[in-house]
């Protein structure tokens, strides 16, 4: 998932994931589901599926019962977005937004799951680092080779 980033990126107030700046600023952010959709590459499908399992949090609706998200929620949509590229599974991130929503006194709770994501994202990275050097193993074999060959002329 690509979020179209227009201003400086910061820190929440936890200090704990990248805050996207968006095109309009807070009080002024209402986005509609095809605003998101082309902001962060995922479907209205998708958007009204996160919603409906609990992915997402309540958005907001205008008067005429069209979803309106905000540069929150495009927060949100970013950080899903990364916990998807971890690998995590979706029962897992609806069990963290619920987490969230529940308030602070979950803070172990969600550490524990981030954590244990953590390792299996870096046992993935050493498998990968593994897989990296067999290619580039194979690749300097075949620049050897093919410099051999311009060397015979074959």
């Amino acid at each position: 998932m690509t979020v179209v980033r227009v201003a400086e990126s910061k820190t929440d107030e936890t200090g704990s994931c990248d805050v996207e700046r968006y095109l309009r600023p807070d009080g002024q952010d209402r986005y509609t589901i095809s605003e998101v959709a082309a902001f962060t590459g995922l479907s209205a499908h998708t958007l009204r599926w996160y919603e409906r399992i609990g992915l997402m949090p309540h958005v907001d609706r205008s008067h005429t019962g069209q979803r309106r998200f905000t540069n929150r929620d495009l927060d949100w949509l970013a950080l899903v977005g990364k916990l998807r590229l971890t690998g995590m599974p979706v029962s897992d991130m609806v069990t963290y937004a619920e987490l969230v929503r529940a308030g602070d006194d979950t803070f172990a709770q969600r550490r524990a799951l981030l954590e244990a994501t953590r390792l299996d994202v870096l046992q993935r990275i050493a498998e990968l680092q593994g897989t990296l050097t067999v290619l580039d193993g194979k690749i300097d074999s075949y620049a050897g080779a093919a410099r051999a060959q311009e060397r015979t002329g074959a």
